[in-house]
């Protein structure tokens, strides 16, 4: 699941989504238990909880689904640590990524991370050699189609609720907030009945790096395999496509 803050990448991201929703729902998955292994199962007292149910919706996971895995996790006798993990490391022609993830086997994780970057032209670096490169912030994205008030109202809404942007594109809104006041302007929007194509703090890029035809292909690679991972929950880069 590659987080991005250009909408041709969500559009991107989204049919990928369509074509393996069921790996997307497992990877999701994962991340509702290791939420609730570390705050407990109610969302009002478990912010980190509140933020991925909020993910599994924007990526159109039914309630039921995550009603079920939030009970599967509290009722979960799997002696599994799972444990979040960030490697940093460049693509092709020096292209800056970072992958996130969650594992039970921190050497089992790391060794698939370094293959993919290994065979796809880049190499796996080491911690803060890339994140400079990057800002954290939430990003919620909305299709224009859905929103049932003028462009003005949603604007001083997210402003008021807290956020730091907001923008506007052909097809969809883009909202932008500190990484602390995320949740505060998710929940005030979707007290308004809001929906959302995006939504969970992401890291942006700062810069782009271009690359030939040929440093796509390996790039495009690069971002399939790390996606095809089931223990990496996001890869951010700075590839301007």
């Amino acid at each position: 699941m590659s987080g991005h803050s250009k909408w041709h990448n969500i559009q991107a991201k989204k049919g990928k989504a369509d074509a393996a929703r069921g790996k997307i729902f497992t990877k999701l998955g994962r991340e509702l238990l290791v939420a609730v292994k570390q705050g407990g199962p109610d969302p009002a007292g478990n912010s980190k909880l509140k933020d991925v149910i909020a993910k599994c919706k924007a990526a159109n996971m039914p309630n039921d689904t995550i009603n079920n895995a939030i009970k599967k996790a509290v009722g979960s006798t799997d002696s599994a640590n799972y444990e979040e993990v960030i490697y940093e490391g460049y693509g092709p022609n020096g292209v800056a990524v970072i992958v996130e993830g969650s594992t039970d086997n921190k050497n089992r994780t790391a060794a698939d991370v370094r293959h993919a970057f290994d065979k796809s032209g880049g190499n796996l670096g080491t911690t803060g050699c890339v994140s400079y490169l990057f800002n954290k912030k939430g990003v919620i994205v909305i299709d224009k189609t859905v929103v049932n008030m003028s462009e003005d109202d949603l604007m001083l809404l997210a402003i008021d609720s807290g956020a730091e942007d907001f923008q506007t594109e052909e097809e969809i809104y883009q909202i932008t907030t500190a990484p602390e006041d995320f949740s505060v302007v998710r929940e005030k929007l979707e007290t308004q009945g809001l929906e959302f194509l995006e939504a969970e703090v992401q890291m942006i890029p700062t810069t782009y790096v271009a690359l030939d035809e040929k440093g796509e292909s390996k790039m495009q690679r690069l971002i399939d395999m790390l996606d095809d991972l089931d223990d990496v929950t996001n890869v951010y880069h700075n590839w301007e496509e």
